[in-house]
C-alpha cells in the first residue's frame, strides 16, 4: 500500500506525537502499512523505526529504555518526521538516509556507492572463524569484493597481529573503504588494492580470504523490492546464474592461501545453484546463530583438491 507524508501533514502529525516512543509506533505501524522491505540490516519495522529515529536525533542505538518517554521538540519531531517520509516516500533503505551502518558491532559509513553492511559472515569474525582457524595462526587476511570495507575492518580489530589486505574493482567502493579505514585508525594495517578478484593481488600467502561477492542471478534481480535499487548493480548482479565471481574465485583462491589457510565466501540464495553446478566439492555449508545462509567454508587442503574440477567450468 503507498503511504505518502507531505509537508502539511508532517506539521500535523508532529502536533500529535510527543515522545520518542509516539514517534517510534507511529513509524512502525507507517513502514507495516506500507509494505517495506526489511533486507539491508533490520529485520522489522520496530527495529527499523527505532534506529532511523535514534540516529536522526544523534542517540545511541542502544539507549535505555527510560529515555523513550522524554518528549521532543517541534524541530526534532519534524527531522525524525523528514527520515520517516524518505523511507516511506522513496523506498530508500535507512543507512543511505543516516550515511551509517553498523556491522559485527561497530560503526561504518555507507552510501549509494557501496552495498548497505548486512552478511552473517560478521559473525564468524567475531568468533575469528573458530573453530576452522587458530586465531595466533592468522598473519594476512585477503578480504576480496570488500566494497565499504565493513568485513577488512572487522578481521583488524579480529586479528591484531595482522595485516589486512581489502581489494575491489570498483574505485566508487574503495574510495567508500577508505573512509571506513580512516575512521577505524587502520591506514597501517589495512592495504586497499583495486582489482578484479585476484589480477592485481601480490603473490602472498594468506591464512583467510573471505568475501561477499555479487553473488545474485540476472532473474532475481528483476524480482527483488525496490529498496535494492538503491545499492549498485555491480554489487549483487553476477550474470545470468549468479555464478560470475564465485567460479573464478574457486579456480584461484588456492594459489594464495597458506597451508592452514580458508576460504569463506557468501553465495546467499544462489547456493543450490553452486552445489548443482559443482556437487563433488565438499564444501561446509556454515550456520549462524542469529540467522543468515549460504556461507561456505573450503580449506587450502580442499581447495587445491578440486582444483581440476573448478578448472573444468
Amino acid at each position: 500500500m503507498r503511504v505518502t507524508i507531505n509537508r502539511m501533514n508532517i506539521r500535523a502529525i508532529a502536533g500529535e506525537l510527543h515522545t520518542i516512543r509516539d514517534l517510534v509506533r507511529w513509524g512502525m505501524s507507517q513502514f507495516n502499512k506500507a509494505g517495506l522491505c526489511f533486507a539491508h540490516g533490520m529485520p522489522d519495522a520496530m527495529d527499523e523505526a527505532v534506529y532511523l529515529c535514534l540516529a536522526t536525533l544523534h542517540l545511541p542505538p542502544d539507549l535505555s529504555d527510560e529515555y523513550f518517554d522524554c518528549r521532543l521538540t517541534h524541530d526534532e519531531k519534524r527531522a525524525v518526521l523528514e527520515n520517516y517520509k524518505i523511507r516511506l516516500n522513496r523506498r530508500k533503505p535507512a543507512a543511505y538516509i543516516t550515511r551509517e551502518a553498523w556491522f559485527a558491532g561497530l560503526n561504518f559509513y555507507v552510501d549509494e556507492r557501496v552495498l548497505i553492511p548486512r552478511s552473517p559472515i560478521a559473525e564468524l569474525i567475531q568468533q575469528q572463524f573458530s573453530p576452522w582457524i587458530d586465531h595466533d595462526d592468522v598473519r594476512r587476511v585477503l578480504d576480496l569484493c570488500t566494497g565499504s570495507g565493513c568485513i577488512a575492518v572487522a578481521c583488524a580489530y579480529a586479528f591484531e597481529q595482522a595485516g589486512i589486505v581489502a581489494s575491489d574493482m570498483s574505485t566508487d567502493a574503495l574510495d567508500v573503504a577508505a573512509i571506513n579505514r580512516s575512521n577505524h585508525g587502520l591506514e597501517d594495517r589495512l592495504q586497499l588494492i583495486e582489482s578484479d578478484l585476484f589480477e592485481n593481488i601480490p603473490r602472498q600467502k594468506f591464512d583467510i580470504i573471505v568475501s561477499n561477492p555479487p553473488y545474485v542471478s540476472e532473474q532475481e534481480m528483476a524480482a527483488l523490492d525496490k529498496e535494492f535499487s538503491f545499492e549498485p548493480d555491480s554489487g549483487l548482479v553476477a550474470g545470468k546464474a549468479g555464478m560470475d565471481i564465485v567460479v573464478p574465485m574457486l579456480q584461484q583462491a588456492g594459489d594464495y592461501l597458506s597451508d592452514h589457510g580458508i576460504l569463506v565466501v557468501e553465495v546467499g540464495y544462489s547456493m543450490p545453484a553452486l552445489v548443482q553446478l559443482l556437487p563433488e566439492v565438499p564444501f561446509t555449508w556454515l550456520e549462524f546463530a542469529h540467522g543468515g545462509e549460504g556461507v561456505f567454508l573450503l580449506t587450502a587442503e580442499q581447495l587445491r583438491a578440486s582444483k581440476q574440477m573448478f578448472e573444468a567450468l
